[in-house]
């Protein structure tokens, strides 16, 4: 295992969108200019880590300050309308606090959105880089998002300079931000919406480099469709999605990436149940089709045929006047012949001092396997969010 190449992983996934914690501030509104607003999320968290490590055979106690699972972030929206045409715009910066034990001074800062939107009466068209479609809900839809989640040395996560890592790997996919062209439809059918997607591909092949002979001659495409409602005392949403993408190469062999991705959420009065998987090939545990910037090419082929991986997560939540609490578990495993597998166990308490500040206590049981051995890493994380 390339230790130094999976630290980068935590790096990797500093960027999480969560608009729906925040609500932006109007800074300029001229109908004859443009209407720009500003929105922005800080968060910092105590995390006390005890792991017990099979993989490395050094078991520690760790204790860290810095962020969660999302990352800090200033986003910026621009729309106008023009000749019956919305456009629009959203550049986000995500930002690593945690210099102090890798990187001294070296703060990270992302861009991991940075697009352009054209909204006609058929529906929206995005150009430009954005979250991909594929595991999007998933994520979007995890109870912990604003939490802490999974950590363990394996990973390089407890040391690492950027975030934790939620139930990446233990439950979903990271849909990682990359250029595309997507269109999304106008709401049909009752509440309906069909996203899809022309995502600049992965090279998923061990044939890399400058010089290498394999190719993607076509994009990657994803596609996602949503199903969103309203009752009494309550909402209902669910979710399917798809990936795929070739990388062909006369080295190694093609490398055909499929994936199907599903999911539900029910919120009735204070209760909230959410359940999401997915399964497919050559799509590997962390980042999908990018996990080959992890070097973890072998989670995608191994012996000439494209490698299974599946994961699912499952919750529950109850929110009565400003306190939540939430009851996760997530699961993901990759079929190689020395197989992956990562669960994820947290229990949480968010308590909404006002409508910007949340606190958060939250227990999180993390372990991670390869073959035989395994890595088990209790957390305990206490924390602050401040939205804008």
């Amino acid at each position: 295992m390339n230790r130094f190449t999976l630290t980068k992983v935590s790096l990797a996934v500093l960027g999480l969108i969560s608009g729906s914690a925040s609500a932006a501030v109007t800074i300029y509104d001229d109908p004859e200019v443009a209407s720009v607003s500003v929105d922005a999320s800080f968060n910092t968290f105590y995390v006390s880590s005890s792991t017990d490590n099979d993989i490395s055979g050094i078991d520690r106690d760790q204790s860290r300050v810095k962020m969660g699972f999302l990352p800090n972030y200033v986003g910026m929206n621009f729309s106008k309308e023009i000749d019956g045409v919305k456009v629009g715009g959203r550049s986000s910066f995500w930002v690593s606090i945690n210099d102090s034990n890798t990187g001294v001074t070296s703060t990270g800062i992302d861009v991991r959105q940075f697009y352009a939107t054209l909204d006609f009466d058929w529906g929206q068209v995005l150009i430009g880089k954005d979250f991909t479609l594929f595991n999007r809900s998933n994520i979007f839809q995890d109870e912990i998002l604003q939490g802490y989640g999974n950590v363990n040395d394996t990973l390089g996560l407890i040391d690492g300079q950027g975030v934790s890592f939620g139930n990446i790997g233990s439950g979903y996919t990271y849909p990682m931000p990359t250029a595309q062209i997507t269109y999304r439809s106008p709401e049909f059918a009752g509440g309906f919406k069909l996203a899809i997607g022309l995502i600049d591909p992965a090279n998923t092949s061990t044939d890399t480099g400058a010089s290498r002979s394999s190719e993607e001659s076509t994009p990657r495409i994803e596609g996602e469709l949503t199903y969103n409602t309203k009752f009494e005392n309550g909402t209902f949403n669910a979710f399917v999605g798809f990936l795929s993408q070739t990388t062909e190469s006369d080295i190694q062999g093609d490398v055909d990436s499929t994936g199907y991705s599903y999911g539900a959420k029910v919120n009735v009065g204070g209760f909230t149940l959410n359940a999401s998987g997915f399964t497919g090939e050559a799509i590997g545990l962390l980042l999908g089709p990018s996990d080959n910037a992890l070097g973890l090419q072998n989670l995608f082929y191994e012996n000439g045929n494209e490698v299974d991986s599946s994961g699912y997560l499952l919750q529950g939540a109850y929110k009565t006047g400003a306190n939540r609490f939430v009851l996760s578990y997530g699961n993901t495993e990759v079929e190689t012949e020395v197989p992956w597998e990562m669960d994820g166990t947290q229990a949480a308490w968010f308590y909404s001092y006002n409508s910007a500040v949340t606190f958060v206590v939250e227990y999180d049981l993390n372990e991670i396997s390869i073959g035989d051995a395994s890595e088990e890493v209790k957390s305990i994380a206490l924390g602050a969010i401040v939205n804008f």
